[in-house]
């Protein structure tokens, strides 16, 4: 297997028994670490009752409360005079972050510069697994903030010694992709939609551009969503899942889920319920725990750490790509399920039912969907709202029994529902631009729960 494959392929093959010793290592020491450095982690032991002496494994994270950005929100300005999971001195701390603040106040993170290189070396993993090489050129269209995404990425080219062009979004000139003809772009599927128009109507011929690989990140989507984009651009869509809190994975060449850097983060599946952990293949709550090399610093470290989106593990079998850290499913924002007659749904159900390639003839892809109570407490009515390219011209019904049969497909008590009228779909057809999403200013929220 080529050694360019692989960032660090003594770590990234690791065998099971011996990740796992390392992995309980890193437990140990982190949660040491937590109970000398971090006020938070001091007083929720005590609190707690829990000696951090006992906690030796991976497997003893099982017993532990779980916390949740509500916890992280409680104990910083202005609920509390101190950043009380700072674990850090002041001198040791080289950057301080904010997440987006979507579900609240944002959350304060501060980094050590050791934290960055061991972030960057999360992207740079991901990315010799999707096949950047020295002498790539990367375009970024993701923000360079108070967020630690991009700045990691571009941290981790240096490392790997690719080239960024870091344009921050998608409405950089034409000239950067046909001047500097990168290998890459890096964004949302909405920004690489929206880009794919632009070029079109600008005359650019896509396929002529060179690009070798797109790199999908930022938020949850449907495969539909993937194929579509992929038949726009024709070239390979690799995805990611990262946040402020360092939960970078990635899928490699394969395909075949993403992996987890478990020597770096660790990765445990709540039921939804919260009540206690799954089995492999379940789905459940990702719960993550930071994992510091012994005699590391850190910022701000995690234990037991809710992060609010659903997932579950694949596999922790070695990948054909020749990895041995687990995989896991694309996560989900649980913000963006909701419930309807006892049943579930993601805002990426609502996805895969408007990329259905029949539709897409008519479809921007560009569409929300809002819930309403009905005349009654037993009925509900969603409201879903698509872009068009042309209103005029649009099979309406092919798209909505298009959408009916991808959204219902599989989800028998939802179908009862609508089939007895006590969930309600009703479609609005409008222009580019008609959208109430196109209005409103920061990440748009396309499952929105009026009820």
């Amino acid at each position: 297997m080529d050694e360019s494959e692989f960032y660090n392929k003594t770590v990234e093959t690791l065998d099971r028994d011996n990740l796992d010793t390392l992995i309980d290592d890193r437990v140990c020491y982190t949660v040491s670490y937590a109970a000398e450095h971090s006020p938070f982690y001091r007083d929720w032991f005590r609190a707690h009752h829990i000696d951090p002496r006992d906690v030796r494994t991976h497997e003893d994270l099982l017993t532990l409360p779980i916390i949740s950005g509500k916890t992280v929100r409680e104990n910083q300005p202005p609920s509390t005079p101190e950043f009380r999971f700072l674990s850090a001195a002041p001198d040791d701390i080289f950057t301080i972050h904010e997440t987006s603040g979507t579900s609240g106040i944002p959350k304060s993170f501060f980094l050590t510069y050791e934290e960055w290189l061991r972030y960057a070396e999360k992207y740079a993993r991901i990315f010799s697994s999707q096949g950047f090489r020295k002498g790539d050129r990367v375009v970024a269209c993701t923000s360079y903030g108070m967020n630690v995404g991009a700045n990691t990425m571009t941290l981790a080219a240096h490392r790997i010694g690719f080239t960024m062009i870091p344009t921050g979004n998608c409405n950089f000139p034409i000239r950067t992709l046909t001047n500097y003809r990168p290998t890459a772009i890096i964004g949302s599927v909405f920004k690489l939609l929206h880009l794919a128009r632009r070029l079109t109507r600008e005359g650019v011929n896509i396929q002529d551009l060179g690009l070798e690989r797109l790199v999908v990140g930022g938020e949850g989507f449907a495969q539909e969503a993937r194929e579509y984009v992929h038949e726009l651009w024709g070239c390979g869509i690799y995805n990611t899942y990262g946040s402020t809190e360092g939960s970078m994975c990635g899928e490699c060449q394969q395909l075949a889920g993403l992996h987890v850097p478990e020597d770096l983060v660790h990765l445990d599946i709540y039921d939804p319920g919260m009540a206690e952990f799954v089995n492999d293949g379940e789905c459940g709550r990702a719960v993550l725990t930071t994992l510091l090399p012994v005699g590391a610093k850190c910022g701000t470290l995690l234990i037991n750490y809710d992060t609010e989106d659903t997932t579950s593990v694949i596999s922790r079998d070695q990948c054909p790509c020749g990895r041995t850290h687990m995989r896991i499913i694309n996560p989900q924002r649980e913000a963006e399920t909701v419930w309807v007659h006892g049943a579930p749904f993601n805002r990426v159900d609502i996805e895969r039912g408007v990329f259905r390639p029949d539709n897409m003839q008519y479809l921007t892809g560009e569409y929300e969907a809002f819930l309403y109570s009905g005349q009654n407490e037993h009925e509900t009515i969603m409201r879903v709202s698509l872009e068009c390219e042309d209103p005029d011209h649009c099979d309406t019904r092919q798209v909505r029994d298009g959408f009916l049969d991808s959204f219902l497909k599989g989800r028998p008590a939802l179908a009862t529902a609508y089939a007895d009228g006590s969930f309600k779909i009703v479609f609005w057809f409008t222009k580019i631009g008609g959208l109430e999403l196109h209005n409103l200013k920061g990440r748009p929220k396309r499952l929105v729960d009026r009820r």
